[in-house]
């Protein structure tokens, strides 16, 4: 089943002034407008029932019934995500239900990522990657996935930057590293063992340090100069972090799309001259 919202933000830039109303109040309040008749949904929107109803049938639903079953549907989903033990993945679940609990915790996890993030402590952490000589980034486990992805990403404008999938390594990277340079680290709890060495030596060596870690005092939110907080609505069945990992790779896209439009001209020639044509 496809999100309600989903649909409506899809068919918003075909959508009449009129049915922009609609789509805006249901997008800010779909708690209420789940519960509202045709007539009091319409009376809110300051449109008719008929073009409700209308406007239902072009986004996909058979009426309006079948509208307000399918957002009520979503909204409880979402609730789960948060709160309900049910929405743990168990045994006897389906494939369907298991796309619904995976999905409905990313956006939930992504939602509460965006509410926490410091708009002024993004802006100085791309300052700081921009003056910065080079860019080291440290993670382990799943969160060494996220310090590739950035790699990998900052690598295409040009960004001399660097991470290693040994720990050992990281740490004479930060034993090398100085006040011209910078460090990322990612962890999720801000209390990974590695991590925590790392920023000790790193703050000892008067490099910046961001951190892109879960929202609550650590040993690494205390070393950071700059955090940038993550959340996540994990489960408790074996899943790999899905959810602190999804969180984190929208932070570190966070920062490199704000750091190529710092200088985009630039980094657009460099995303186009290390483009690596694919195999057909």
């Amino acid at each position: 089943m496809k999100s309600v919202r989903v649909k409506l933000r899809e068919y918003l830039s075909h959508a009449s002034n009129t049915e922009r109303e609609i789509i805006q109040f249901i997008l800010k309040s779909p708690e209420d407008a789940s519960v509202m008749s045709v007539r009091e949904l319409a009376g809110a929107t300051f449109t008719s029932p008929s073009t409700v109803t209308r406007f239902c049938k072009k986004t996909g639903f058979h009426d309006y019934k079948d509208f307000q079953r399918s957002l009520m549907y979503e909204n409880a989903m979402r609730k789960e995500a948060i709160t309900d033990k049910n929405s743990e993945i168990n045994k006897d679940d389906s494939i369907e239900q298991l796309v619904n609990k995976i999905i409905y915790k990313s956006i939930v996890s992504l939602e509460e990522t965006k509410s926490l993030i410091d708009l002024d402590i993004l802006d100085d952490s791309v300052s700081v990657i921009q003056k910065a000589k080079r860019v080291a980034f440290f993670g382990v486990g799943a969160s060494l996935l996220v310090a590739r992805d950035a790699y990998l990403k900052f690598i295409r404008v040009d960004k001399s930057c660097i991470v290693s999938e040994d720990f050992h390594v990281q740490l004479v990277q930060a034993k090398n590293m100085n006040i011209r340079d910078a460090a990322v680290i990612i962890s999720y709890s801000g209390m990974t063992k590695e991590m925590i060495e790392c920023a000790e030596i790193l703050k000892d060596n008067g490099v910046p340090i961001i951190a892109v870690t879960c929202y609550h005092e650590s040993p690494l939110a205390k070393l950071a100069d700059y955090n940038l907080y993550v959340t996540a609505t994990e489960f408790e069945f074996r899943t790999g972090k899905l959810g602190s990992r999804i969180s984190q790779l929208a932070v570190i896209d966070m920062l490199y799309v704000t750091y190529v439009q710092r200088d985009y001209d630039i980094c657009m020639r460099n995303l186009q001259k290390t483009y690596i044509l694919k195999d057909k």
